[in-house]
């Protein structure tokens, strides 16, 4: 039994403001509506979607998820950071640096993203999408590892990183301390290969906790993984 990652959801005020931002700067189709909010087929060889759901949850903090985005020149990079701009991202300031190879931005509703520079060998083959990096605990890299079969690519100094066997974006969490819950925030969708009470009794088992609203809308079960971060396991589709 395991669960496949069906979707990486933003919670979102403006869902189709969000959409047609990360539709722009990912060039990527919108397909069908996805549990009660949007999706963009991400393209990527790990095959999930990105989510757009709706939700009045206000951001406080940096969110412990963001995107990687990697460039193939300089020219490329710039090329990402302009459209996206020009789309409605700004400029942001985590503490990178003036001296920073990457870029760090917004998008229109404050969910932060890196440009990455040309030549990064960790996420060179990985696609436009190279990474998703989460601020997160090693033993939380171990727990998505179990739950979604992907194998460890990176375990060192409490830094873990996961990848699907096919391919595709990486997973990386940096290790301790942990950032305070941002509120608003990038969560996980999954969808189990079997029975999705079965699917929930295993991820509980390595670790997961039901949330007292334990169901949410159409069915989905709500959890959250070890170091707090609430994830959606769907019916099966």
């Amino acid at each position: 039994m395991s669960s496949r990652l069906a979707a990486i959801s933003f919670d979102a005020h403006q869902p189709e403001r969000l959409t047609h931002f990360w539709s722009g700067v990912l060039g990527l189709e919108r397909t069908e509506d996805f549990c009660n909010g949007i999706a963009l087929r991400s393209g990527n060889d790990a095959g999930y979607h990105l989510g757009f759901r709706a939700s009045e949850v206000q951001k406080t903090a940096q969110n412990r998820l963001h995107f990687d985005l990697t460039s193939s020149s300089p020219e490329d990079q710039q090329a990402t950071v302009a459209r996206a701009l020009e789309l409605g991202a700004q400029h942001a300031d985590v503490g990178q640096g003036e001296d920073a190879s990457h870029v760090v931005l917004a998008d229109p509703e404050g969910n932060e993203f890196c440009v990455i520079e040309p030549g990064n060998n960790f996420l060179a083959g990985c696609g436009f999408i190279g990474a998703l990096a989460c601020d997160g605990s090693q033993t939380v890299g171990y727990f998505w590892s179990e739950a979604l079969g992907w194998p460890l690519v990176w375990d060192q100094d409490e830094e873990t990183a996961i990848q699907s066997p096919n391919g595709g974006t990486k997973i990386t969490w940096g290790g301790p301390p942990l950032m305070p819950d941002p509120g608003k925030d990038l969560h996980f969708d999954l969808v189990p290969d079997g029975d999705q009470q079965a699917e929930v009794e295993r991820l509980l088992t390595l670790g997961a906790k039901r949330l007292d609203s334990a169901h949410g809308e159409e069915g989905a079960v709500l959890l959250t993984d070890p170091d707090g971060n609430l994830f959606r396991v769907l019916t099966r589709r």
